[in-house]
C-alpha cells in the first residue's frame, strides 16, 4: 500500500503514470473479485474458507519471488549518492541501466537525457540534504502533505467503510438474505468495481485527475442523500437503496479509489516523498479506523438516515475542498508537479 505506488511513480513515464498508479487499484480490486468468486464456489464446502486462503498461496509466492527481479528506482538511486556524496557517475551508468530495463529498448539514447535531468535537479535544490521527520511539515512538503492527506482523509470519512460494510443489510432488506445471495451479489459487486476502476485507467491521463474527482464525488454525493432518504421516509423502495449503493461503488471507483492514491504517490518532493506518502497512507488506515468504530455508536445516537446524510454533507465538503485545493498533475514529470505546483 505504502511502497508499490511509490515505485510506480518514481519509474513509470510521464504520459501513462496516472494509468499505471491506477492500475494497482484494479489489480487489487481483481484480486477481490476473484476472492468473491472463489468464495462463491467453495461456500457449500465444510471449512471451505480454508480452501479459499490455500488458493491464493501460490499468486503470492510468484509475487514475493517475481519481486527480486524488479530493479530498483533510477530516482532513489541518484538522490541516495547526491546525499552520502557517493561516486555520482558510477550512480549514473547504474541508473541508465535500471531505466532502459524499465522502459525496454524503445527509450534508446533519452534514458541519459532523462537521468541527467534528474541530477541536474536534485543539484540545484536541497535534495542533497539528509531529510527529518519535521521537515514533512514544512514548506513545499506541507502542502503536499494538505493535498495528499486531505484527499485520502476524505476518502474515507464521505462514508467509504460504513456503505460497503452496510451493504449486507442494504441488500437483505431487497430480498437477497440466503449466504449463497450475498456471496453472489459480491460477486456482482467486485464486478462493478473492477468495470469502474477499469474505466478511470483508460481516462485518468486523457481527462486529468481532478474532472474523474470531480464528476465521481458528484456522483458519490447523490447515492449518500438517496441513501438518507431511504432509511428516513423511503423505507418501502428498497430498490432505491440498491441504486444508490451501486451508484456510490461505482463513483467511489472512479474517484476517490484510483485518484486518492495516484495522488499522494507523485505530489510529495523526491527528498521527502517516502516519509510525507507514509503519513498519507497512515491518515488513510487512521481515518477508515475511525469510521469504522464511530458508525454503530453514531448510527444509535442519530439514526442511520441522519447518519448518511451527515456523510452526505461531508461528500459536498470535500467537493468544496478538490474544487479549490486539489491540482491537475497530468503531463507532468515529477520534477514539474515539485517545481509548478509546490
Amino acid at each position: 500500500m505504502h511502497a508499490a505506488p511509490m515505485y510506480i511513480a518514481e519509474t513509470a513515464p510521464t504520459q501513462i503514470r496516472g494509468r499505471l498508479i491506477s492500475m494497482k487499484e484494479l489489480f487489487i480490486v481483481l484480486g477481490m473479485l476473484l476472492g468473491y468468486a472463489v468464495g462463491s464456489l467453495e461456500i457449500g464446502i465444510v471449512a471451505g474458507w480454508r480452501y479459499m486462503f490455500a488458493t491464493s498461496v501460490p499468486i503470492s509466492l510468484i509475487m514475493g519471488v517475481g519481486m527480486w527481479w524488479l530493479p530498483p528506482s533510477p530516482r532513489w538511486l541518484l538522490l541516495c549518492a547526491v546525499q552520502k556524496n557517493e561516486n555520482i557517475q558510477g550512480t549514473r551508468e547504474t541508473a541508465i541501466h535500471c531505466l532502459c530495463r524499465l522502459r525496454g529498448e524503445a527509450i534508446g539514447e533519452s534514458a541519459a537525457e532523462q537521468v541527467d535531468e534528474i541530477l541536474a535537479d536534485l543539484s540545484y535544490s536541497d535534495e542533497g540534504k539528509e531529510a527529518s521527520i519535521w521537515e514533512v511539515f514544512q514548506g513545499k512538503c506541507l502542502k503536499a502533505l494538505m493535498i495528499g492527506g486531505g484527499l485520502v482523509l476524505f476518502q474515507q470519512i464521505t462514508g467509504q467503510p460504513s456503505v460497503l460494510y452496510y451493504a449486507a443489510t442494504i441488500l437483505k432488506s431487497a430480498g437477497f438474505s440466503a449466504a449463497s445471495d450475498a456471496t453472489k451479489v459480491s460477486v456482482l459487486l467486485g464486478l462493478l468495481k473492477l468495470i469502474m476502476t477499469g474505466v478511470a485507467v483508460l481516462v485518468v491521463d486523457k481527462l486529468g485527475r481532478r474532472p474523474l474527482l470531480l464528476g465521481g464525488v458528484s456522483g458519490i454525493v447523490i447515492s449518500l442523500f438517496l441513501l438518507a432518504s431511504y432509511y428516513t421516509f423511503l423505507d418501502n423502495a428498497p430498490v432505491l437503496a440498491v441504486v444508490a449503493l451501486l451508484l456510490y461503488v461505482g463513483c467511489y471507483q472512479l474517484s476517490f479509489g484510483p485518484i486518492g492514491w495516484l495522488m499522494i504517490s507523485e505530489i510529495f518532493p523526491l527528498r521527502l516523498r517516502g516519509r510525507g506518502l507514509s503519513i498519507a497512507v497512515l491518515v488513510n488506515f487512521a481515518s477508515n479506523a475511525l469510521v469504522t468504530f464511530a458508525f454503530s455508536p453514531l448510527q444509535t445516537l442519530l439514526g442511520t438516515g441522519v447518519l448518511f446524510a451527515v456523510f452526505g454533507v461531508i461528500a459536498v465538503l470535500s467537493l468544496v475542498f478538490i474544487y479549490f485545493i486539489i491540482p491537475e498533475t497530468k503531463g507532468l514529470t515529477l520534477e514539474e508537479i515539485e517545481a509548478k505546483i509546490l
